[in-house]
């Protein structure tokens, strides 16, 4: 299966609910402010966000007067651009030029956070490069059990410790396996729930000092897992762990298993971060790397 088509199966549940919004542009009028009202609360409910909605509504207003849009099918292709334009929120591509680079994978529990893991180093893998697994998160029960029967799967290697052992003694001897076994990239899994907003930045500061001392010249992604059906809520945890984790992009999980896939584009808009995976299935080769173009044609394909 190609990626527009895997994109297209996962947006099946996000499609179902924009029917209404492909039914507005049949009775298309650029001077009714009814059309623009029903479209900012059909973006709303496919979760594109308030904030978002508004600015697409702005967007559109001005581009349908500048490009005298008459016609439903071009305001139809007008909102596809802006939406497309929305989501460049920078570079989707992972940054991995050194030996060995980090991929710091953070976020809540239940997101999906060790599969997409698993998924991530398998996909590494088949491009060429060597993979090693950090089972950082020592709080979670059975987390590093998890995490190592991906690595199984993955045919990567795994460096773990006992349950409550300190996640950073647990990077720190990571690091210094991947030196030793000449490993390409560092995948560190970290807790998804400490008891509080002080105790999480800690930790991932904790963990980021001994990566920064240690490789002081990696190339370092810090990714969050976000469940695409948490919707809005998953957004307000996104703002936590950029503050506190300096992210740089996210990776969307459960796309297909939502009606509100438009929470890709609040990502994009809020808070001005790629999203450079998403997951559409269950599959070992169901995490796709994110590409704007492809995501909102595939939304609004009929």
């Amino acid at each position: 299966m190609g990626f527009f088509d895997k994109i297209f199966g996962g947006l099946t549940k996000t499609r179902k609910n924009m029917v209404e919004l492909e039914e507005i542009f049949q009775n298309y009028d650029p001077e009714s402010e009814d059309f623009y009202d029903e479209l900012e609360e059909l973006l709303i409910m496919a979760d594109v966000g308030a904030e978002t909605a508004e600015d697409v509504v702005v967007r559109m207003k001005k581009r349908t007067w500048q490009e005298d849009t008459r016609k439903g099918k071009d305001a139809r292709k007008l909102l596809i651009s802006i939406l497309t334009e929305m989501l460049d929120a920078g570079n989707t591509d992972l940054k991995l030029t050194t030996r060995p680079s980090v991929i710091l994978m953070v976020g809540v529990n239940g997101v999906g956070k060790t599969t997409t893991i698993g998924k991530m180093a398998n996909q590494l893998r088949s491009e060429g490069k060597k993979i090693l697994l950090c089972a950082g998160d020592t709080f979670r029960a059975a987390a590093g059990e998890q995490l190592d029967i991906w690595a199984q799967r993955s045919q990567c290697d795994i460096v773990r410790h006992e349950e409550g052992s300190d996640p950073a003694a647990v990077v720190y001897d990571s690091i210094c396996a991947a030196k030793a076994r000449e490993s390409d990239v560092i995948i560190i899994d970290t807790a998804g729930r400490l008891h509080n907003k002080q105790n999480l930045m800690n930790e991932l500061n904790k963990i980021r000092r001994i990566v920064d001392r240690e490789l002081p010249n990696a190339d370092v992604e810090t990714l969050m897992v976000l469940d695409a059906t948490t919707g809005q809520n998953g957004l307000f945890q996104a703002k936590q762990f950029l503050e506190t984790a300096g992210l740089t992009g996210i990776v969307l999980t459960k796309l297909d298993g939502t009606a509100k896939g438009g929470i890709v584009f609040a990502i994009a808009h809020d808070l001005k971060l790629p999203v450079k995976y998403v997951g559409v299935g269950e599959g070992i080769d169901d995490l796709i790397p994110f590409n704007s173009t492809t995501f909102v044609e595939a939304m609004f394909k009929e």
